[in-house]
């Protein structure tokens, strides 16, 4: 049987609408703009440069020359202790965690595409109101909306790579960057674009710390998709003879570009309409429909427009998350397809429904332990352990486990004497930085 492979510029797009997902939209903006806007975007662009580029290409490695799963090719591609280090494949597991509560956010994206068709909250408050009565009381509309996101990402899955995840990519990625450029043009007209540019480019080295490095570090493998395994199961069916190094360079140009852009727009709008960069998830879900209230009829174009760019963004993304396991089943177990898929989706699904619970009132307290409910904790763990853990095991590996004349035959006659000082930075640089960050969102290094 012949095995479905990527064309290239599918698998650019493929992942890239891994990387692209809510945190290019939905997160970046708002960390941003908590962490002093110019300051925080410089640190962001280093890391992504000389962090994330760099594990992106190692990620991408393992996946093209294992051609499998993420745990068969650790096994497979280490020369010794293949048996250990096949643990660090199940790295694929932290996608599948964080689609338990990426697709209860997806529903609520959802939810917003139809509201904003009609409605709008005329001020940030009854917009804060309406977001937290959804949140905190009305169940069925966010399982209505999280059934649809499982249903449509398992349907994607169910059909395969180039006839599902391919053929996805290659209608919702364009129209998600028209539907942004378009926005972004309009932004450029309106007097606050200035004071925009100004925020998101001139630091305020005020509010950088060591936290705001690990944030960046961090918030970087999120919106990468690194460290869970997409991208290396992504990269085993990219065509042979591939090169690694401008694949990887155009899924990070278009996913860095995308939050600039996404940024730029966001806080124009919200400075043009009374507003300031919110802290949190509010400055979506709460000061973004205010402003876009006070933009009249179009505001509600507006508003439809970003939410379905929003959603596109989110299901990209969450089909790579679960793919990873997906492929672990067919190629391990000698699952179908569609039974991989069903069951990899009927997990977040039903983990998922607990989530929803943990913010219901009258369940909440009961799904709280400490300081966070179920919600928190899974993106918590996901974020602070798994993904980090994912890098450091990526980077190791590809530093001191392959053979370094089998890694330079395939990237030195792309990277050409950048080669080293890649290889350099993998060994030695990376997975300190990645001990480090794991720390600091453990709350170990304050």
């Amino acid at each position: 049987m012949k095995i479905a492979r990527f064309s290239r510029i599918g698998f650019i797009l493929a992942a890239a609408g891994s990387a692209v997902g809510l945190g290019n939209i939905w997160k970046f903006p708002y960390i941003a703009g908590e962490y002093g806007g110019g300051a925080f975007v410089l640190v962001y662009l280093i890391t992504v440069l000389f962090v994330g580029f760099s594990i992106m290409i190692a990620e991408m490695l393992i996946g093209y020359l294992g051609r499998k799963d993420t745990v068969t090719s650790f096994e497979e591609l280490a020369p010794r202790n293949s048996g250990m280090w096949k643990y660090a494949g199940f790295q694929a597991l932290a996608g599948l965690f964080v689609m338990i509560f990426y697709s209860v956010v997806i529903g609520w994206i959802f939810h917003y595409i139809v509201t904003s068709l009609t409605y709008l909250p005329s001020t940030v408050k009854e917009a804060e109101t309406t977001f937290s009565a959804m949140l905190h009381t009305d169940f069925l509309t966010q399982l209505f909306y999280h059934t649809m996101a499982f249903s449509w990402i398992t349907y994607v899955l169910t059909r395969g790579i180039k006839g599902g995840i391919e053929k996805m990519n290659m209608v919702l990625m364009p129209t998600l960057m028209i539907i942004l450029l378009g926005m972004f043009a309009y932004s450029t007209t309106l007097d606050t674009f200035g004071k925009a540019f100004e925020f998101m480019f001139s630091p305020d080295w005020s509010k950088i710390n060591s936290e705001a490095f690990v944030v960046a570090v961090g918030h970087a493998f999120f919106t990468l998709s690194l460290g869970m395994g997409a991208i290396m199961t992504y990269s085993a069916s990219m065509e042979k003879g591939s090169n690694l190094v401008t694949n990887a360079f155009w899924v990070l140009f278009l996913d860095t570009t995308i939050a600039i852009v996404a940024g730029l727009m966001l806080f124009t709008f919200l400075y043009q309409y009374g507003a300031g960069p919110a802290k949190g998830p509010g400055l979506v879900f709460i000061s973004l429909p205010a402003a876009f209230y006070e933009m009249g009829i179009i505001g509600n174009v507006f508003a439809v427009a970003f939410f379905i760019a929003l959603a596109f963004a989110g299901l990209t993304s969450g089909v790579s998350l679960v793919e990873p396991m997906v492929q672990y089943f067919i190629d391990r177990f000698g699952w179908s397809r569609l039974k991989a898929s069903i069951s990899m989706g009927l997990f977040f699904y039903l983990i998922g429904i607990i989530a929803i619970l943990s913010n219901i009132d009258g369940f909440k307290e009961q799904l709280t332990w400490g300081s966070r409910n179920f919600f928190d904790w899974v993106d918590y763990v996901t974020s602070a352990i798994m993904l980090p853990f994912g890098g450091l095991a990526m980077s190791v590996f590809v530093g001191f486990v392959m053979e370094k004349q089998r890694v330079e035959s395939i990237l030195k006659p792309h990277l050409g004497f950048a080669f080293e000082a890649w290889y350099f930075s993998l060994r030695y640089i990376i997975p300190v930085a990645m001990f480090v960050v794991m720390l600091g969102l453990l709350g170990i290094l304050e």
